[in-house]
């Protein structure tokens, strides 16, 4: 045993116990200021005036949260004009949720007359899924029943030197062990993705990366912007670094060494277990979302030191049902948002600490999280709103 989950009728394992009431919006904040134990999400990105393509993206972040094994039981109401597109048609989603295994109370305006009625009805049919999912019990699990995402943010120097390298070796020892981990920002690897290339399972997938490198070089050509021009950022150049090869090198540091097992579109969820490149974009609160989505019942933030580093305070709650762990080896970051980080692994800097040593407590955190534990940003009452990365609207 490593960890306490919940299990799942599909055999997946939740590290957490929600029910998730969907889609977003008025009625689903309703019922959940009403009901202890639910959650939802809140984004604008609601499919209505979007093209087909993306509402079929809107469709798979909603079916994902759903099947994500920190998710007990799915409310879904059909009030709203997306829902009126064959994508998001709240019958398809529900049987697509269903198969799972999974409760799923569909709440529609009809045949009743008014939204307020869809409220009584949803805050009703919310409660009795929350007191069956409290009868539910965590039992013990390995690690290999882990799935977790990553994102790094404000790169600098510290990243790349232990930072990313502590979460790459945890991603090594959750992968050797049998379970499933997400890295992604595409913009990110630029410059190094021949070396992700070299650790694919096969050539094919190998390729894969190179193409997603290049096409978002080619986009951004598109829109008149030259990736290695506006990249680094201000933040990261004030930070230290230098050119995008660097601070690529630094950043895919965080997937660790085990070979990449696929590549995966934003919020799809792998076929099989092992190490996935997301092919997405920069954003926080898409990225998190995108692989709460595909399945991460954890995601983790590794901080550098380029920016106001306290707005940590404000995004407790990105991957909607899967916490959120924030670390860092910045000193400086880590001195000043104590009451929001997690993890500090700048003692492998101060050489207080041998990666190894660094990465193993990174290891003892996430079965801690993993078994209950609350990380420090979710202690909030506070929801941040996501967007939902739709690649032509990146640039």
């Amino acid at each position: 045993m490593s960890f306490l989950g919940y299990r799942r009728p599909d055999g997946s394992v939740g590290v957490r116990n929600h029910v998730l009431v969907l889609p977003g919006g008025l009625v689903s904040q309703k019922i959940c200021e009403f009901v202890k134990g639910t959650c939802t999400v809140i984004t604008p990105d609601h499919g209505t005036g979007r093209t087909a393509r993306d509402r079929e993206t809107v469709a798979r972040v909603m079916v994902g949260l759903a099947l994500n094994p920190n998710v007990a039981a799915v409310v879904l109401h059909g009030v709203g004009p997306a829902m009126q597109y064959p994508e998001l048609n709240v019958n398809k989603l529900a049987a697509a949720i269903a198969a799972s295994g999974k409760p799923v109370e569909v709440v529609s305006e009809q045949p009743y007359k008014s939204t307020l009625e869809v409220y009584e009805r949803g805050i009703k049919a919310a409660r009795r899924l929350v007191q069956e999912a409290s009868e539910l019990r965590r039992e013990p699990a390995a690690d290999g029943e882990l799935v977790l995402g990553v994102k790094c943010g404000t790169s600098d120097s510290t990243s790349g030197i232990a930072g990313n390298p502590a979460v790459g070796h945890l991603y090594d020892h959750v992968v050797n062990s049998g379970g499933t981990t997400f890295f992604g920002e595409t913009t990110e690897i630029i410059g190094a993705e021949h070396l992700l290339a070299q650790r694919a399972v096969n050539p094919e997938v190998g390729q894969q990366i190179i193409d997603a490198a290049l096409e978002m070089e080619e986009t951004a050509k598109k829109y008149g912007d030259d990736i290695r021009s506006i990249n680094p950022i201000p933040a990261n150049i004030e930070a230290g670094l230098t050119t995008l090869e660097e601070k690529s090198l630094g950043a895919i540091a965080k997937s660790g060494t085990v070979p990449i097992s696929g590549v995966l579109k934003y919020a799809e969820r792998p076929a099989d277990k092992g190490l996935y490149f997301v092919d997405n974009w920069m954003s926080s609160n898409s990225i998190h979302l995108g692989y709460a989505a595909a399945g991460s019942t954890i995601n983790l933030i590794q901080w550098g030191g380029g920016a106001f580093v306290a707005d940590t305070l404000l995004y407790p709650s990105q991957g909607v049902v899967s916490p959120t762990i924030w670390c860092t080896a910045n000193i400086n970051t880590y001195t000043a948002c104590q009451e929001s980080i997690d993890y500090y692994s700048g003692t492998v800097i101060e050489g207080s600490e041998t990666l190894e040593q660094a990465g193993d407590r990174l290891i003892d955190l996430v079965r801690r999280v993993a078994s209950g534990t609350m990380p420090k940003t979710d202690t909030l009452n506070y929801q941040e709103a996501n967007k939902i990365y739709f690649r032509d609207a990146a640039f």
